[in-house]
């Protein structure tokens, strides 16, 4: 039986959904929950070389990769080493989801066009303050990526014979 009170969506509204669905941190969510970020996305292009934010920019925006490729970059004085390269439906930004942070790396589109959704953090805070629901289903995702970020570390030093100082990854960050 077919629910009058359902609301239907457009072929274009399911196909976003069905994209954001595979991307980790909204991968909890049900198209209804969805539909409430739709309004604040903005789709941005970007060239090859742009700069999406700098490591310390204040975490102001989510982003989510449509099309093209990003490198998230670690400052080594005057180098930077490319921690990952990100491509079409990866999120990066993720700290965003939390208050009063800024970006631990930098982020650089590598290929030569990128489009890539823009998702205020202004607009995720008010959503997830008048949905407790989606922010326990977000955050509980965030916390699975950190989970995995943290077990990449620990795998890299192993596998480096502890040549780098593990102690420093936690410090109280006030120190």
């Amino acid at each position: 039986m077919i629910n009058p009170f359902k609301k239907s969506y457009t072929d274009q509204e399911n196909a976003l959904f069905t994209f954001l669905a595979q991307v980790k941190l909204f991968e909890r969510l049900t198209y209804d929950e969805l539909a409430l970020f739709t309004p604040y996305m903005f789709l941005r292009s970007y060239n090859q070389d742009e700069v999406v934010f700098f490591r310390n920019d204040p975490s102001q925006a989510l982003y989510v990769i449509r099309n093209g490729s990003v490198s998230l970059n670690i400052d080594l004085g005057e180098k930077m080493e490319v921690l990952s390269i990100l491509e079409k439906g990866h999120a990066f930004g993720d700290n965003s989801l939390l208050e009063n942070t800024r970006r631990i790396y930098s982020s650089i589109v590598v290929s030569e066009r990128a489009e890539i959704f823009v998702i205020p953090q202004v607009n995720i805070l008010d959503i997830f303050e008048n949905h407790p629901n989606i922010k326990a289903e977000m955050l509980n995702s965030l916390a699975e990526l950190y989970n995995g970020y943290t077990m990449n570390l620990f795998n890299a030093y192993r596998s480096t014979f502890g040549f780098f100082d593990l102690g420093q990854a936690y410090l109280h960050p006030d120190r």
